[in-house]
């Protein structure tokens, strides 16, 4: 069975304060081929505090990525360390799967593992004991049924937090384990790697056992799209950025 054309995104960050990276979003969905499939790993909202959020950006994200589906274009979805309370609800307006954590997809005898890359970044022992924390089923169902006005002056204040360590942490440390990533391709098999969450876009090449592997990271799109492209029955998977029109 011939594999499709595959398009992988991450870290778009939507925001009401930035209609420019909304505008850029919208005209990249649109630029789209029929019958592609499209992979979004993760952050792609700032924030996010629960599906009964429906604001005017939301709805109209979840109109622009439905209407990808009457031109047979599948979505799916891989939480972030932004949007992981994303919920079924939302995904279903907006005609995506949500996948697990981490994935693969299989190209002739290896395989690529895709996922956001928070879970590489093991150098920052702070980063994922929160990120356990947070990842809790009981408390993200207890945080849910706070009223809203609570949620988000719970959520500001993390983020605000969270800004506030990152700005004295050094880069090494917020980038990913080395070793993590040699293992997480062994463990599945695979020969390439894609993720997001550093906004370090960059394509690696390295070996394992002898073998040439590769893992390519998808940028932020405060300044531009970015975006990752296979194409059908290729191994050939091409990082590509350019700036907003």
């Amino acid at each position: 069975m011939s594999n499709p054309l595959r398009y992988f995104i991450a870290d778009i960050h939507l925001t009401d304060n930035e209609p420019v990276i909304t505008a850029g979003l919208l005209s990249f969905l649109e630029t789209l081929p029929d019958n592609c499939e499209l992979y979004i790993l993760g952050d792609l909202f700032d924030y996010w505090v629960g599906d009964d959020v429906n604001s005017t950006l939301h709805q109209q994200v979840a109109s622009a990525l439905q209407s990808l589906s009457h031109r047979h274009i599948k979505k799916y979805f891989v939480h972030g360390n932004r949007d992981f309370l994303l919920g079924v609800k939302y995904a279903k307006s907006c005609d995506m799967t949500i996948l697990t954590d981490i994935n693969c997809l299989a190209q002739q005898d290896k395989n690529i593992v895709f996922l956001h890359g928070d879970l590489l970044c093991k150098d920052d022992p702070q980063y994922q004991r929160f990120r356990k924390i947070m990842h809790c089923k009981w408390l993200q169902k207890l945080f849910l049924i706070l009223p809203l006005f609570i949620r988000l002056k719970i959520a500001n204040k993390l983020r605000k937090k969270s800004s506030e360590h990152n700005r004295i942490k050094s880069e090494a440390i917020m980038d990913v384990n080395q070793q993590a990533v040699v293992d997480m391709m062994i463990k599945y098999n695979a020969d390439t790697m894609i993720h997001g969450h550093t906004h370090k876009p960059a394509t690696h090449t390295f070996l394992i056992k002898t073998e040439p592997v590769k893992r390519i990271v998808l940028g932020a799109w405060h300044e531009g799209v970015s975006y990752i492209k296979q194409e059908s029955n290729s191994s050939d998977i091409v990082l590509y950025s350019h700036c907003f029109k």
